[in-house]
């Protein structure tokens, strides 16, 4: 059962980065490269149907585990992984505190935009 889970995931996440990246070039075709359109819209999109989605799986408990991977880790997961950041910082929220929540949001935009500024200097050395 839980090899099925990863095809699922598999599954979803192609089906979810192919239409991440179609997005992304009809918005560079139609919008222009000044500003990054398809990625901002992949994350409110995203991160929309994330909020749906888990509120429509909440009411049909129990489902399909692989079908939930497919759609929350897989399709979603691959479209965006600022939807689940999303699910991530509001359920830290309802869960536990504003202090966590607050803390897990920013930690991750800051520790994730020095890793990519890590990442290009320490690639540029290395190059």
């Amino acid at each position: 059962m839980n090899g099925f889970i990863w095809l699922a995931v598999a599954a979803g996440g192609a089906i979810g980065a192919m239409l991440r990246h179609g997005v992304s070039r009809l918005s560079l075709h139609y919008l222009g490269p000044n500003f990054p359109w398809g990625t901002l819209s992949v994350n409110v999109v995203g991160s929309f149907a994330m909020g749906m989605l888990i509120v429509w799986l909440s009411s049909r408990e129990p489902q399909s585990a692989a079908m939930r991977a497919f759609l929350t880790v897989g399709l979603l997961g691959a479209f965006t992984t600022f939807s689940t950041f999303s699910l991530d910082v509001v359920s830290l929220y309802r869960d536990r505190t504003m202090m966590i929540a607050g803390a897990y949001l920013f930690a991750s935009v800051i520790l994730s935009i020095g890793g990519l500024l890590g990442g290009l200097a320490l690639g540029r050395q290395l190059s």
